[in-house]
């Protein structure tokens, strides 16, 4: 018995061993075989690198670092089941939009004035409330350099509790246009600048203007005036312009532009589709120009066509009525205007603002509850409208009855609420930031400008 298990365990034994021999000729065998196909790792690396590729074809040329290590030994049709798709960089824009009630996005479509050179208990209700998304500043708000600042960070710090930080505005040009204290030293307006024909200087310009508004804290300047001022009796341009010719006024303009932009200030151009061949101030009441299409591609359009090319941020739109465009809507409340040229013919996808709503062309001819509807429906994003806080609560109050009567939809404050978001990410804008610079250093810089300017 004993004898016997034991012949029958070792002849278990040998079975198992033969099984294994086998076993080792076969994996010996394929391993001798064809290679497999080289893993794709280095492409790999590549596309980290690059970017995706934007070819057509289904090959599978590059995946991720992580594909390569969990594939490396996979044949083609392995990798393409495999692959994970990379994420999609996520929408920091639509994010914030997202988390944003139908007030606040209606209020980010506010830019408001304010009385006086302190914030006073109307403003802090209009920021508080109105959830408005910015102030402009005019003349009668500026006091001291101090004082000034002062009242730029209290409205900044009003605006905390609201989640989206604010545009602090203002005019400043240069020449009879500027909202700088006396302590600020001049600059000429853009008609001097203009003569001269160097867009270097018109950058410079540029810088300069930044830097003074940086010094008491605003983040966004109306400028540059790209207007072509065709009209000798023009009472409302004039010396604001670079001059009458229209590649003058894009080469000096866009430089202007970039210079802003140089030193973090939002430009925006002004006042589209051209206020240099009006004859009336469109601050007292509508003016009129009897252009064609055609007539306004030659000449008035040419500055801002070429500051949508080079990715302008922001465009004001004037109360001027076209009527060979649209007879019955100024261009601030033009769809024609705003919609299909601006928008549709320029392909421009950034923040459009109007001129200030208050003012005698619209608030003579219009009720502003029915401007504000139309300037919104024709694609307009920000709403100027300027001393008055009863006049920016009846916007605000204008356009949440409109959503909600569906006279204008949601997803349509919506696109005016992202623009206006991206544009703030963009600049990094933050109710935080302080005002900057160095006074006596920005005058030496403004005097040693001045004097290359009056060489020329």
């Amino acid at each position: 018995m004993y004898i016997h298990s034991h012949h029958s365990k070792n002849k278990h034994i040998n079975t198992l061993q033969l099984l294994l021999l086998l076993l080792g000729v076969v994996l010996l065998l394929s391993a001798c075989g064809p290679s497999p196909k080289p893993s794709s790792s280095a492409d790999s690396n590549a596309g980290s690198t690059t970017g995706p590729s934007t070819s057509d074809h289904g090959d599978h040329q590059a995946g991720t670092d992580t594909d390569a290590s969990s594939n490396g030994g996979a044949n083609d049709q392995d990798d393409q089941q495999n692959t994970v798709p990379p994420q999609e960089e996520k929408d920091s824009v639509q994010a914030q939009l997202d988390q944003l009630s139908l007030d606040e996005k209606i209020g980010q479509m506010i830019l408001a004035g304010v009385q006086g050179t302190t914030l006073d208990a109307q403003a802090k209700h209009m920021i508080t409330d109105q959830k408005v998304g910015g102030i402009i500043f005019y003349a009668n708000n500026v006091s001291t350099l101090q004082g000034t600042a002062k009242f730029v960070q209290s409205i900044k710090d009003a605006n905390r509790s609201n989640p989206v930080p604010i545009f602090m505005s203002v005019d400043q040009e240069g020449g009879k246009v500027s909202r700088m204290p006396k302590t600020v030293e001049t600059i000429p307006s853009n008609r001097k600048v203009g003569k001269t024909k160097d867009a270097d200087l018109a950058e410079t310009m540029g810088e300069l203007l930044a830097r003074q508004i940086k010094l008491t804290g605003f983040n966004v300047d109306f400028a540059p005036v790209l207007d072509v001022n065709s009209n000798p009796k023009n009472p409302v341009i004039g010396d604001r312009s670079f001059g009458s010719s229209a590649d003058l006024v894009s080469r000096m303009g866009i430089a202007e532009m970039k210079g802003l932009r140089s030193e973090g200030i939002i430009p925006v151009v002004k006042h589209f589709p051209g206020h240099g061949d009006t004859s009336v101030d469109s601050h007292l009441d509508l003016p009129v120009v009897n252009k064609t299409e055609k007539q306004l591609a030659q000449l008035e359009w040419i500055p801002f066509e070429n500051a949508v090319k080079e990715q302008v941020e922001a465009v004001m739109v004037a109360h001027i009525l076209f009527p060979k465009l649209d007879p019955d809507h100024p261009a601030s409340l033009s769809d024609v205007i705003i919609g299909q040229h601006l928008r549709g013919k320029f392909k421009y996808d950034g923040v459009v603002i109007t001129d200030d709503l208050s003012m005698g062309a619209i608030a003579k001819n219009y009720k502003l509850d029915d401007a504000a509807v139309s300037t919104v429906q024709a694609g307009s994003d920000i709403l100027l409208v300027a001393h008055s806080y009863e006049s920016a609560k009846t916007i605000f109050d204008t356009l949440m009855s409109a959503v909600k009567s569906g006279k204008i939809s949601e997803s349509r404050i919506n696109e005016s609420a992202y623009r206006i978001l991206a544009l703030k990410q963009k600049y990094n804008l933050s109710d935080e930031e302080q005002p900057s610079g160095n006074l006596k250093k920005l005058n030496a810089d403004i005097l040693d400008w001045r004097k290359q300017v009056d060489a020329r």
